[in-house]
């Protein structure tokens, strides 16, 4: 009986030896600099998964003009996020078609708050597909505002502005639009 104890002793001081040095590693060390460690969510490279917002949009020649504006309104890494998100994105003839000079101020670091409160009008959290859309629904924008949706046979506009094509993403849902929503 005595020589059990004694192993039984024995084996706990070697069981509780062993998981203290476990215990006692320390994490490797890296040369990576701050800057890279706070980078947001856009920072992440993933080669396997799909495309999110704004990985989407910036592969898009029709995007550019929109792309330029969410990295100016600093929100390339909340797009980047989870989500679901549903952006309704203007083509670049959609800004053109807006009275010369006013893309051109809106990217001006003094009016970023603007900007930011248009691309947030853009922008509904939750993945909003067309096909659930119904005549007369009104859906709260990340800015607070209120865009309305309307169906005319098979199509659906936002605003008035038609929503010619819908994107899937990773993190939501991108419906192209060729005006610029502004809100009231």
């Amino acid at each position: 009986m005595k020589k059990s104890i004694q192993l039984l002793l024995v084996i706990s001081f070697l069981t509780a030896f062993s998981c203290k040095q476990n215990s006692e590693t320390t994490a490797p060390t890296t040369t990576e600099d701050a800057s890279s460690q706070s980078a947001g969510q856009s920072a992440v490279k993933d080669e396997s998964s799909s495309p999110n917002i704004v990985q989407t949009a910036s592969g898009s020649k029709d995007h550019t003009t929109l792309v330029t504006a969410v990295k100016a309104a600093g929100l390339v890494d909340v797009l980047s996020n989870a989500g679901p998100f549903t952006v309704f994105a203007p083509t670049n003839a959609a800004f053109d078609k807006l009275p010369k000079g006013t893309v051109e101020g809106l990217l001006k670091p003094e009016k970023k708050d603007d900007l930011k409160n248009i691309l947030e009008y853009h922008t509904y959290v939750g993945a909003l597909k067309t096909e659930y859309m119904q005549d007369g629904q009104e859906y709260e924008q990340v800015n607070g505002g209120k865009v309305k949706i309307t169906k005319k046979g098979d199509k659906v506009y936002v605003n008035g502005s038609e929503i010619v094509a819908s994107i899937p993403t990773s993190n939501g849902i991108i419906h192209v639009i060729n005006d610029v929503l502004l809100p009231k």
